[in-house]
């Protein structure tokens, strides 16, 4: 490879003058976003804890681009071997610059300098092809979920690469001495040092900030943080600029603009306002017109006049979309959250009373006065258990029955109880349900009633703890997540889990089923939320043919009920049930399975609709095995 052998004083200065500038302006453009960073408000009960967890992660998912891959395989490795081509070049371009003062250690002669600057130059014929790939389908292919707008800034970043790549090759085909080497030295020397300041102006910034914002990330996947509750703080949700916080400003500022989020996000993909990527880029944009510190509102409709234009996709209206089911924040590669910030914004809606909504209203006032997210009376209930002879739990059966507002309310969600409690009675497991059961809570939570929440969490770890509970069961994904991890607040819950991972343990123990075609449908806070994947599909085995929608396991599509949404009025543009349930015919599947009774309820209606003449039959897995079993237990 070809190097300019000497330089001139008149060339070292000008070089080290140019480092100094390129180095000078970088620092002054990213100063103001990480001063925005840092002077945002510390994210309250953060913990480096697990370190070793962290590092997994971030090897994984930054180092081994798993994600960026996994999602988007053709672009994700055009992107990855971008990224792992710059960390070959790291030593490369460091020689690079340094050798204009006789300080190179990479020499062109050797076994180390032969093979490195070799090693590097297959990287630079990938980066090269890779960049160019990806600059075509950004401005020529424009998928829509990187939006209208085109990026002029992403235009010149990419040239700049080609350039860097295309003149570091050419080397290797000049002559030691002359005008080329010389000339292609400079051109390398000049897109390096042009490279370098453009960066924090633009989504490229991501290459500096996203491997922190990986490695920094909460704990759990959708971990709503705590509110301040120190003394004297006044902390309600995100209000304003001041309740930002430093993870929330680290990853607005992350975000790399893929639309990933957008893609799978089911409001946006069903007309909705709600864009994921736009609230964290209103974020940004917010931060870079107010500041961290600021009193004027995050969301536009509670700002004076003069401030709502900026920002304005912080809207209320977006912010209360949202299903909460977590496709958003599993799709994106660099790390950014969006669920603690969506949620942070109802809840400083609603925590304010700025949110004025009939059904939240009426949600509310039925959980603080019965208990239950559908508002009936809890005689309802005690009817049924006493229909279905369920035991009252007294601390010497084995498991608890959770039965939840749908098992305890709702009459298909009655069905799946009483399914379940028939597989658990076929097993010989002992089981007695709670005499008295309020809600989790998960519609509260969700919808950012901290208030109502909290009551709920209290009162349902005090009568577990005072009727002795060790181990539960239940039928709903919201119910086992809101228990073992959000009510993590306020104290610790006995061990819990779903129906589906308590009956693949018994698989063998269960009559098989054959022939009839089953396609099951993954639940959003079952599959993304608790990485529970492959016990419903041994269930569903059990039961039938096991048939995959085109949306299966991580990428599933929502059923529209999430983050309280069921309880709220009907929703604009095409129904999320909808469009998941359309998908689920498509398949020909004769039973579609489920394994939230959420997700039955909002199938149960979308069928009508979109299942044509004769739809498909809707089973939760507890009923699918259920009906094989004989009319009496088995004794064991």
């Amino acid at each position: 490879m070809a190097e300019p052998v000497r330089f001139s004083v008149g060339e070292m200065v000008l070089v080290a003058t140019l480092c100094a500038a390129s180095a000078g302006a970088f620092v002054g453009r990213v100063w103001p976003i990480a001063s925005n960073i840092l002077r945002a408000k510390k994210d309250v009960g953060f913990s480096i804890r697990p370190v070793g967890r962290r590092v997994l992660v971030f090897f994984w998912e930054v180092l081994c681009q798993a994600k960026v891959i996994r999602q988007r395989p053709l672009p994700g490795m055009a992107h990855a071997f971008v990224f792992w081509g710059f960390l070959a070049f790291a030593l490369v371009s460091l020689n690079h610059l340094v050798t204009a003062f006789g300080l190179g250690f990479l020499q062109r002669v050797g076994a180390v300098g032969t093979f490195y600057f070799g090693f590097a130059g297959v990287w630079a014929v990938l980066v090269a092809v890779s960049i160019a790939g990806l600059f075509w389908r950004r401005f020529v292919v424009r998928p829509k979920w990187l939006g209208e707008k085109v990026s002029v800034e992403s235009g010149v970043i990419a040239g700049l690469i080609f350039v860097l790549m295309v003149s570091y090759l050419a080397a290797f085909f000049v002559a030691d001495d002359g005008v080329a080497v010389q000339a292609l030295w400079w051109v390398h020397t000049l897109a390096l040092l042009v490279f370098l300041p453009i960066i924090p102006g633009t989504k490229h910034l991501h290459l500096v900030l996203s491997p922190l914002t990986v490695f920094l990330k909460r704990g759990e996947f959708s971990q709503i943080p705590k509110l301040d509750d120190s003394e004297g703080s006044e902390d309600f949700g995100l209000v304003a600029g001041r309740d930002l916080t430093q993870l929330i400003a680290l990853q607005a500022y992350s975000c790399v603009e893929c639309g990933r989020c957008t893609e799978h996000c089911p409001a946006s993909t069903t007309g909705k306002v709600l864009n994921p990527k736009e609230i964290v880029l209103g974020v940004r944009g917010y931060l870079n017109e107010f500041g961290p510190r600021s009193e004027a509102s995050l969301l536009v409709e509670m700002r004076d006049a003069e401030m709502r234009d900026a920002t304005s996709a912080l809207s209320m209206e977006a912010a209360f979309e949202c299903t909460t089911c977590g496709a958003c924040e599993y799709q994106c590669p660099v790390g950014v959250e969006h669920l603690p910030i969506l949620i942070g914004l109802r809840r400083g809606a609603v925590n304010t009373g700025a949110w004025e909504d009939g059904y939240g209203t009426k949600l509310f006032l039925a959980l603080e006065k019965q208990g239950n997210a559908l508002g009936m009376s809890s005689m309802e209930r005690d009817k049924f258990v006493a229909k279905q002879e369920f035991p009252i739990f007294d601390g010497s059966q084995e498991y608890c029955l959770w039965l939840g507002c749908m098992g305890g309310y709702d009459p298909k969600g009655r069905e799946i109880i009483a399914d379940f409690a028939r597989v658990m009675r076929y097993l010989g497991t002992s089981f007695g349900v709670m005499k008295k059961e309020k809600c989790t809570g998960d519609p509260a939570r969700r919808l950012g009633n901290d208030l109502v929440f909290g009551t709920l969490a209290e009162a349902g770890l005090k009568a577990f703890e005072q009727a002795k509970v060790k181990k539960i069961v239940a039928i709903c994904p919201h119910c086992v997540r809101t228990i073992a991890s959000d009510w993590r607040e306020y104290g610790i819950a006995p061990e819990i889990e779903h129906h589906s991972e308590f009956m693949a343990r018994f698989t063998e123990r269960l009559p098989k089923q054959a022939g009839e075609s089953i396609v099951y449908h993954d639940p959003c806070y079952l599959g993304r939320y608790q990485d529970v994947y492959e016990e419903p599909r041994a269930v569903v085995a059990a039961a039938g043919t096991l048939v995959e929608a085109e949306r299966n396991h991580e990428r599933s599509f929502c059923c529209g009920a999430g983050g309280g949404l069921a309880f709220l009025g009907e929703e604009t543009g095409e129904r999320v049930s909808h469009v998941r349930a359309a998908e689920l015919v498509a398949t020909g599947a004769q039973t579609i399975g489920t394994a939230c009774p959420f997700c039955n309820t909002m199938f149960r209606d979308a069928l009508g609709a979109v299942g044509g003449e004769r739809p498909p039959v809707l089973l939760d897995i507890a009923q699918l095995t259920a009906r094989a079993l004989p009319a009496q237990p088995s004794e064991f």
